[in-house]
C-alpha cells in the first residue's frame, strides 16, 4: 500500500469517484442551473430485454417515464450513476432487480422502492437526501451507501437485519444511534461527520471495519466489546491517547493518522497488526517506537509529519526498532 488510504476499498465505491465535467453543446462551462435544463435530455434506449444487467451511467437522464424499464423481467442489476434525476420513480416493475446504484444524481427523498423486496445492494451517495427512511421493504439489503449526503440521524434502519455494510460518510450526523439490531453488520462507515463520542457500538458483535475519520472525537472508548475488529480508521479527530483497546486483539490495520498523539503504547497485545498509521501526529520519543517490535506482523509503518521524522537517521533507527518492516511511510524498505 503506497499511502495511507482515507476510506477503505468498500468505502472508495462512494468517495473517490470524481463528478463528470459539464459543458453545453458549444463547449461552454455550465453552472448547475444551466446543466439541469440544458442537458437532461438523455433517453433510455434498449434493445434486449432479457438482459439481467443496464448501465446508464453519464446519460444525462432527467426522467424515468411510466413503463419505459417494466419489459426487463430478468434484471439484477440497474446502473443510473452521475444523471440528473430527482425522483426515484417507475421502478415498481423490477421486481428481480438486485443491485441498484443511484450515486450522482439530484435525489432529495427516499421512495418508490416498496417493491423491489430482492435488493441487496443500494446506493443512494451524493444526492441531496435529508432523511433516512422508505426502506421499509428492503429486508434483505446487504449494502447500503448512503454518503455524502445531507442526513443528520440514523434512523429507520432496525429492520435490516441482513445488512452487513452501511457507509454514512460525509454526512450531518452528530451521534452514533438506532444501530442496535443490525446485529450482521460487519462494515461501518461514518466518517467525515460531527461526531464527538465513540458510543452505542457494542451491539454489533461481527463488526470487522469500523471507520470514523474526520470527526469531533477527542478519545478512544466503548470499543470493548467489538472483539472481531480487524480495521480501525479515527484519522483527523483530537485524539491524545492510545487507549481502550485491550479487547481488540484481531486488528489488522490502525489509523491514528492526524491527532495530537505524543507517545506510542497500548498496542503491544496487537499481534496480527500489519498496518500502523500514525503519521502526523505530536510523537518525540524513539523509544515508544521500540515497543512495535512486540508486533511481530507489522509489515507498514508511517510515522512522518512528527516531530522525531525530522532525525536524519530517521528510516535507520525505524529499521532498527522493526527490522522486519518492509513499508516506511510510502517508500519500500531494501
Amino acid at each position: 500500500m503506497s499511502s495511507p488510504v482515507k476510506i477503505e476499498e468498500e468505502a472508495e465505491k462512494t468517495l473517490q469517484q470524481a463528478e463528470p465535467q459539464v459543458e453545453s453543446s458549444n463547449g461552454e462551462k455550465l453552472d448547475e442551473a444551466e446543466f439541469n435544463e440544458e442537458t437532461a435530455t438523455g433517453e433510455i434506449c434498449i434493445s434486449n430485454y432479457d438482459i439481467k444487467e443496464l448501465d446508464l451511467n453519464y446519460q444525462r437522464i432527467g426522467k424515468i417515464s411510466e413503463g419505459e424499464l417494466d419489459r426487463l423481467k430478468n434484471l439484477e442489476s440497474l446502473y443510473l450513476r452521475w444523471n440528473l434525476l430527482k425522483q426515484i420513480e417507475n421502478l415498481e416493475q423490477l421486481v428481480t432487480l438486485k443491485e441498484l446504484e443511484l450515486y450522482g444524481n439530484q435525489i432529495t427523498t427516499i421512495e418508490g422502492l416498496e417493491t423491489l423486496v430482492n435488493l441487496e445492494i443500494l446506493d443512494l451517495s451524493f444526492n441531496r437526501i435529508t432523511e433516512i427512511k422508505g426502506l421499509e421493504n428492503l429486508t434483505k439489503l446487504e449494502k447500503l451507501f448512503l454518503s455524502a449526503n445531507k442526513i443528520s440521524k440514523i434512523e429507520k434502519l432496525s429492520h435490516l437485519s441482513n445488512l452487513k455494510l452501511l457507509e454514512l460518510g460525509n454526512n450531518k450526523l452528530r451521534n452514533i444511534e438506532n444501530l442496535e439490531l443490525l446485529i450482521n453488520l460487519e462494515s461501518l462507515f461514518l466518517g467525515k461527520n460531527k461526531i464527538s463520542n465513540i458510543k452505542n457500538l457494542h451491539y454489533l458483535k461481527k463488526l470487522k471495519v469500523l471507520s470514523l475519520q474526520c470527526n469531533r472525537l477527542t478519545k478512544i472508548e466503548n470499543l470493548d466489546e467489538l472483539t472481531e475488529l480487524e480495521e480501525l480508521y479515527i484519522s483527523e479527530n483530537g485524539i491524545e491517547i492510545i487507549e481502550n483497546l485491550e479487547n481488540n486483539k484481531k486488528i489488522k490495520t490502525l489509523d491514528l493518522a492526524m491527532n495530537k498523539i505524543q507517545i506510542i503504547k497500548n498496542v503491544e497485545h496487537m499481534k496480527d497488526l500489519e498496518e500502523f498509521w500514525i503519521n502526523n501526529n505530536k510523537i518525540t520519543d524513539w523509544h515508544c517506537v521500540d515497543t512495535l517490535a512486540a508486533n511481530q506482523n507489522l509489515n507498514t509503518v508511517y510515522l512522518e509529519g512528527n516531530p522525531l521524522s525530522k532525525d536524519p537517521n530517521y528510516r535507520r533507527k525505524i529499521k532498527l526498532a522493526i527490522p522486519w518492516i518492509s513499508q516506511i511511510d510510502a517508500t519500500m524498505t531494501k
